[in-house]
């Protein structure tokens, strides 16, 4: 799970492996495989690291190295 800041102030926790793509604009949304869309601060970029640190905790990131 990643928090994230809709654009007027409020947090929310999103499961990071719902997240099916990012826009970034004038505004980052992000849509998720349920075809909700959240508009949020964070860059793309920042996104990015809460996602990568979240497959970490959960060991996908570990594993996904392992194969290789």
């Amino acid at each position: 799970m990643i928090t994230v800041t809709r654009l007027n102030g409020t947090k929310v926790t999103i499961n990071a492996l719902f997240i099916e793509l990012i826009e970034e604009a004038a505004d980052t949304v992000i849509t998720l495989t349920t075809g909700n869309k959240l508009v949020v601060k964070e860059k793309t970029s920042e996104l990015i690291e809460l996602n990568q640190q979240f497959l970490q905790t959960i060991g996908l990131v570990a594993a996904a190295q392992k194969s290789e």
